[in-house]
């Protein structure tokens, strides 16, 4: 109950905040097996776009989280390991011998679906800067799931880095057309592929 209580309290201060209202554009919400790629600009980002799926899949989808900064004070990883059930990464490479994106595999092997920012961290502008190849190692392993283009409007203005209390902006979360695949492509032409899906939804 104490999780269900935060979770809806979560979803309702980010709503009064920013709306995040979800668009979907070109895709529907499915229960399938997905990846929602997105721009990140915000601490802001993960809640608004999780609070903007469908409660059914909300408890089937996980963020994907930088574990230096949501392992950091009581309050933070409870949001993270209770409320929101994120995929915790470690940033650092503090094991050389263990693939950072392993936690990541485990849960698409467990069938949930995840929130992926493939920048890495957080930037500035409005639109996406070079992905990272995460996303591709991702698509490469599982080829069932479907890559959604996510744009998150209006964060970066909101709450962008550097800042701790937000602007009440009206944001909107912008679903795209499944990202479809290509036989033979390499990493960097899917990678600038995918980063041109979510700049479409600008």
């Amino acid at each position: 109950m104490i999780v269900v209580f935060w979770s809806r309290l979560m979803i309702l201060l980010v709503r009064a905040l920013i709306g995040a209202a979800p668009r979907w554009l070109g895709s529907e919400p499915a229960a399938g097996l997905r990846i929602y790629f997105a721009n990140h600009s915000s601490h802001l980002d993960t809640l608004a776009l999780w609070s903007a799926l469908p409660p059914e899949l909300r408890l089937r989808t996980r963020p994907v989280a930088a574990a230096d900064y949501w392992n950091h004070g009581r309050l933070r990883r409870f949001i993270a390991q209770r409320v929101l059930n994120a995929v915790l990464i470690d940033r650092q490479g503090g094991d050389r011998h263990s693939n950072p994106l392993q936690p990541l595999f485990d849960a698409l092997d467990h069938g949930d679906s995840l929130i992926f920012f493939p920048e890495g961290t957080r930037r500035l502008q409005a639109l996406p800067d070079t992905f990272k190849p995460g996303l591709y190692h991702l698509a490469s392993r599982f080829p069932a799931a479907e890559l959604i283009p996510v744009y998150l409007e209006n964060l970066h203005r909101s709450l962008p880095k550097g800042s701790y209390f937000p602007l009440p902006l009206i944001c909107t979360v912008r679903f795209g057309a499944a990202l479809p695949r290509q036989s033979e492509e390499n990493k960097n032409d899917f990678l600038r592929r995918a980063r041109d899906a979510v700049v479409a939804l600008a």
